[in-house]
């Protein structure tokens, strides 16, 4: 049940290379790496295990059970149970009772069983450890090596070159150019200590701030991050380039000046808010790496210290959602939250604006409650959703603007189902619908049963570049690097799956890349596997039931394909045309179909149509336009959204479907 990971990122410039004198080339520098940690035995992998030989899954009951038949001491933690680590040196085989004062250094994280030995960076899988744990009964020591791979070795490389023609920013010489650069940063308010005491840098040739990655074991320096500024208009954009790439890059900005005592952590998502926030609280402030698109497991030990834990992420609504969901990977009940709001934008711009960032945190909201037992506790709420009614409704398609109209946005925990008529290109689409989303930020895990992970990877290339890259082979890698850069991945099933195997793989997808966005393409692949003596329908009843309850459980969205019922091909396709009972059309929130109007003297029209919207109630269709040369789909300026067809189609479909088969919703 494999995820293979398209390199998230959250930048798309490249300006790395020029920036060590020609070092090396762009390929070198910029090539893959494993988890930037020096491991003391590399157990780690990319990829989940393949359906040939599946990771069995562990459940923290058993974890518990197998630690206390082997006679390692261990408490819990918020995330992790704590035991002594066998990796550190000199103390392999004596395992200090639980009354010890020496610290606990090995973690073992409760969800998935892998674990992290924060003294000397050794980390695997559950397995691995049990595994390690038999050859050290038997007297045997694994073998270790302290050397870093290839790939590791030369982003750090890469990196010291650029950290040592970087300079402390208080100690350029024209004092006009340091008061300028922190303007152009909006960092006039940070003093010259703070910057110190973070240790950031400034690189004249890139205009680029530089944050660096020291590692928690021996301060040596593992990688950095480099922020420029963009221009564009009046608008102010902040390009990211790290090193090494973003998803090797587990830095913890500010970990280093973390005491053991620390009991208290506000986590930012960007560098420049943990500076102004240090500066103005003095509370121990830290910065994700990938700001409020991932929280890598991997990092979760480094957190188990803290009692509490406040989450300040940013100032719109899409870094709020990020909150509420990493807050359950941290524990709810050591965590709080900041809304954004007016009064309360990210920490960098509340202190150029000279408000109280104290008073901002002793607000912050507790990320659960035991119960609601008024309006009173959900008036904050409500009353952002309706200040922030654009950011409330979603995520908007840049390639579909006619889209946006109707469904107004693409949003969490939402059940899309998509059909359309055998050949009319359902794949193509949809994969061009969700690469669009994917482009914006969203990660997306693609579950292709129909057609195998090459083939649609090639699809999708060809979407994003726009153009046949067949007859340009010279710029394919070009492209493929950029593509590579998107917080994509796809599961390796192919054929007919069994439903529980696919929502166990979705479920460690979402822990361990922040998943929110599923496509599964479809559903039928998956009923073929189930129990033969089960009624079909009854069985694809269930599955939905189980995709429905996965996207409001996990916050996440699924786009769920469905083929149609078979129907004459002359006759446009309903809601009521689904394949199955009305279980699909009742559960989904939305509701898309590919009409696909053949002709016969040429190619036909292809129309999406939207016949439920739970959000609003807004349905219609409009055209869609096809480039076979960049398959792409793109919907027609020239016509309108043709809402009132749709009223009339619903009616029938009320008729032909009176126990609801239809699905839709009506339009306010």
């Amino acid at each position: 049940m494999a995820v293979v990971p398209l390199r998230p990122c959250r930048a798309a410039g490249r300006f790395l290379p020029l920036l060590c004198g020609g070092v090396r080339s762009k390929g070198a520098a910029l090539s893959p790496g494993v988890p930037g940690r020096l491991t003391q035995r590399r157990y780690k992998k990319d990829v989940l295990p393949c359906p040939e030989g599946p990771v069995p899954s562990v459940s923290i009951t058993e974890i518990r059970q197998y630690l206390r038949a082997q006679g390692i001491p261990f408490h819990d933690g918020y995330s992790c149970l704590h035991t002594p680590s066998p990796f550190t040196d000199g103390r392999e085989d004596q395992l200090p009772p639980p009354a010890a004062s020496a610290p606990y250094t090995l973690f073992i994280d409760k969800t998935t069983g892998s674990f992290l030995c924060t003294a000397t960076l050794a980390e695997g899988t559950w397995q691995d450890f049990q595994a390690n744990v038999e050859l050290r009964h038997r007297g045997v020591r694994p073998a270790s090596s302290e050397e870093p791979e290839e790939d590791v070795r030369r982003a750090r490389e890469d990196a010291r070159c650029i950290w040592d023609r970087a300079l402390p920013l208080w100690q350029l010489l024209d004092e006009d150019e340091t008061n300028e650069t922190k303007a152009m940063f909006g960092i006039s308010l940070v003093t010259d200590a703070t910057l110190k005491r973070f240790g950031v840098r400034y690189l004249r040739t890139a205009k680029s701030l530089v944050f660096p990655w020291f590692s928690p074991r021996d301060a040596t320096l593992k990688g950095l991050k480099l922020l420029r500024v963009e221009k564009k208009g009046d608008a102010t954009a902040y390009v990211e380039e790290t090193l090494p790439r973003f998803d090797s890059y587990h830095n913890l900005f500010g970990l280093p000046l973390i005491g053991r005592r620390d009991t208290e952590l506000v986590l930012t998502g960007w560098e420049l808010d943990a500076l102004a926030l240090h500066q103005a609280t003095g509370v121990a402030s830290l910065a994700l790496p990938r700001g409020s698109t991932c929280l890598p497991p991997a990092l979760l030990p480094y957190l188990e210290q803290f009692k509490r834990i406040t989450l300040w992420l940013g100032e719109d609504l899409r870094s709020w959602e990020a909150a509420k969901l990493f807050a359950r990977k941290l524990s709810l009940k050591r965590c709080s939250l900041v809304r954004p709001g007016d009064l309360q934008p990210r920490p960098l711009e509340a202190l150029n604006q000279g408000l109280n960032l104290t008073k901002i945190l002793r607000a912050a909201l507790p990320a659960s409650h035991k119960s609601i037992v008024s309006f009173r506790q959900l008036r904050e709420e409500v009353f952002g959703e309706l200040v922030n009614t654009e950011q409330v409704a979603g995520i908007k398609w840049a390639r579909f603007p006619e889209l946006n109209k109707l469904l107004k946005g693409h949003r969490r925990g939402e059940l899309t189902i998509f059909t359309g008529p055998t050949g009319s290109g359902k794949t193509t689409f949809i994969s061009e619908y969700a690469l669009d989303l994917c482009m914006q930020g969203v990660c997306t895990l693609w579950g292709s049963f129909e057609i195998n992970n090459v083939r649609l990877a090639k699809i999708m290339l060809t979407q994003f570049a726009a153009q046949r890259l067949e007859d340009q082979l010279d710029l394919y890698d070009e492209w493929a690097d950029r593509f590579e850069d998107l917080p994509l991945y796809f599961m390796t099933f192919h054929g007919q799956q069994n439903i529980k195997t696919v929502i166990d793989t979705m479920q460690h997808a979402v822990y361990m890349y922040d998943i929110t966005h599923v496509v599964v393409d479809n559903l039928q692949f998956m009923m073929g596997y189930e129990n033969l003596s089960v009624d079909r329908l009854a069985a694809q009843d269930y599955i939905i039931g189980a995709f429905r309850k996965f996207a409001t459980d996990n916050t996440c969205h699924i786009t769920l394909v469905i083929h149609p019922r078979k129907e004459d091909d002359e006759k446009e396709l309903q809601t009521a045309s689904i394949f199955g009972s009305a279980k699909a059309s009742q559960e989904a929130d939305n509701v898309l179909i590919l009409q696909d109007r053949k002709l016969v003297t040429g190619p036909g029209k292809r129309y999406l149509q939207v016949s439920k919207n739970r959000f609003d109630g807004d349905v219609g269709v409009f055209p869609l336009e096809f480039s076979k040369a960049s398959l792409t789909f793109s919907s027609s300026s020239k016509s309108k959204v043709k809402l009132k067809k749709m009223k009339e189609e619903k009616a029938v479909s009320a008729k032909k479907a009176p126990e609801g088969g239809s699905g839709t919703s009506k339009k306010p």
